[in-house]
């Protein structure tokens, strides 16, 4: 009995402690409020597999490596690391002074030092089929088995690849390469994924799913910015409120530190048209907005191998084109989205990317008299003789797709938007189920690999997120070359080339290059952007 009140005193307490808001000061502990529109779906780094997942991971767990907010590779529980000439083998000397959060598992509860042999176990849980990662990609067609990661002693872990990937520094930045204790995920099992134990700036303390999540600050972190040990805060708090405009309003109440959702609803009262904080709201909090690594774009099946493709008017290149040239980016941005996103004119890899270049790929601006020529040109003048095209959609975003079908309509291009959920129309796309949708790349990891991936011919569906059907030798010779590619400014000049085949062939219509904006209240100070949209709250002041 005495230790069931124990526990329902120590809840309260956390409770209290998380409540504090803006009391905080009374109590002389900085807590980081904050909202997300959606429950964490796991705190386990195996499924960290959606943004809101992978932003609390990142509080609670380190892997060998880290970005900053340049998108760097930097060193994190690695201090160093050597690649072989042959891009076959990378041994990672690992910090001394990096230590799991306590829990009463460890030998006197003490959290236990990181040696290589976690790396190790954490790795091959990525691609151990009992586990069923949703990272196994990661490592999947990179290495040979589990023998791939070595533990050559305590503090030098080294992996194997099976062939060359100049992309994997980055890769390893993801949250699935984050590190856990073999000893806690096998003590929880699966329910490691609401008892997650790490090495990050916060552990672990509370979660109600969908009401409230505690994270506490790791006293003992290993991280220091200058001289001062991370983090800054004493606790982040998360509540679960769905609805955004009753999240909003509690932004505006100084409830939550932070707010990064510019929903429809509202977006007007909050924004100009050109993308700058209304009269309204000036001087009342922060608002900053960048690059976020995210291509908004029509996709359109090339694969005439497809019933679909076969019977329709997109398998002629110039209509595809002439749809390139109709759609006024510029004022779908500013009208459709308050200037948030930044109109994609330079192929497919999104601004932000290193090795972007808005020169060395030329993409297609509104210019609907070429479009115009280009549909007459491929026998359909002013339309006609067209038939109806579909342009598949998620409710989310049937505003935009009902723009450019007036901007298609203007040239003669006669479109119906059929609307379906997400996630059917995410299994549609992924089944090559429609010939002409709307999609989004999101980049998992800072290279341009990630997006040119898209078009490689052994990526087509099935096996791949190859959705338009793309197949084109030369490209395929081109990926491959990059592999082999060390230098990155070489590697960045094969994929511009590659870029500027996809443009020229237009199976995709890149509509825009996204931006993140956040808003943070006045008294927040150490917040860093960065172009992955990755939360990053170790840094983050509450004066």
């Amino acid at each position: 009995m005495r230790r069931i009140i124990n526990n329902i005193f120590s809840i309260l307490f956390i409770l209290a402690f998380a409540a504090c808001k803006n009391n905080a000061s009374d109590t002389g502990k900085k807590v980081f409020n904050m909202n997300l529109d959606q429950n964490v779906t796991s705190l386990d780094p195996a499924f960290a597999r959606n943004q809101n997942a992978i932003w609390m991971i990142n509080q609670v767990f380190n892997g060998l490596v880290q970005i900053d907010s340049a998108l760097n590779t930097m060193p994190c529980i690695a201090k160093t690391w050597q690649i072989a000439e042959d891009g076959l083998t990378y041994t990672f000397e690992l910090r001394s002074d990096v230590y799991f959060h306590d829990h009463p598992l460890f030998p006197g509860g003490k959290g236990r030092k990181v040696v290589a042999k976690d790396f190790s176990y954490s790795f091959y849980r990525l691609i151990d089929p009992k586990v069923a990662s949703s990272g196994g990609w990661i490592f999947s067609d990179k290495i040979k088995d589990k023998t791939s990661f070595i533990a050559l002693n305590d503090s030098t872990f080294q992996i194997k690849l099976t062939k060359p990937f100049p992309a994997f520094m980055n890769l390893l930045t993801t949250q699935y390469c984050s590190v856990v204790p073999h000893e806690i995920v096998e003590h929880y099992g699966k329910d490691f994924r609401s008892h997650p134990i790490g090495t990050g700036p916060f552990k672990f303390k509370y979660w109600k799913e969908d009401e409230i999540l505690v994270l506490l600050k790791n006293e003992h972190y290993w991280e220091k910015e200058g001289r001062q040990q991370l983090p800054y805060l004493d606790a982040v708090k998360v509540t679960f409120i769905s609805d955004k405009q009753s999240a909003f309003m509690n932004f505006i109440k100084k409830e939550l530190d932070y707010f990064d959702k510019v929903d429809g609803s509202y977006r007007d009262d909050i924004l100009t048209k050109s993308g700058k904080m209304t009269s309204k709201y000036k001087g009342k909090f922060q608002l900053r907005k960048g690059p976020y690594l995210c291509t908004e774009y029509l996709g359109i099946l090339v694969d005439t191998s497809k019933a679909i493709a076969k019977n329709s008017p997109l398998k002629y290149k110039k209509v595809r084109q002439a749809i390139n040239y109709a759609i006024d980016k510029p004022k779908l941005i500013k009208y459709l989205r308050n200037s948030i996103g930044i109109p994609a004119t330079s192929g497919f890899i999104p601004q932000g990317m290193p090795g972007f270049d808005s020169i060395a790929v030329n993409g297609y601006h509104y210019e609907p008299q070429k479009a115009a020529k280009l549909l007459a040109e491929a026998g359909f003048p002013n339309g006609k003789g067209l038939p109806q095209l579909t342009l598949s959609t998620s409710t989310t975003y049937k505003d935009l797709i009902e723009f450019i079908q007036g901007e298609l309509a203007a040239i003669g291009i006669n479109t119906k938007v059929d609307v379906s959920p997400n996630a059917s129309l995410r299994d549609l796309i992924s089944k090559n189920g429609v010939n002409f949708f709307r999609g989004s790349w999101i980049a998992d990891y800072p290279d341009g690999e990630n997006y040119m991936a898209m078009f490689y011919s052994r990526n087509k569906v099935p096996n791949g997120p190859n959705y338009t059907g793309y197949f084109n030798r030369e490209f395929d010779r081109l990926f491959e070359q990059s592999y082999y590619e060390r230098d990155n400014k070489r590697r960045y000049l094969l994929y511009q080339k590659m870029d500027r085949m996809i443009v020229e062939y237009a199976n995709i219509v890149p509509i825009l290059y996204d931006q993140s904006l956040i808003m943070t209240q006045n008294n927040i100070s150490g917040f860093s952007l960065n172009a992955l949209n990755l939360m990053v709250l170790k840094t983050v002041k509450k004066e």
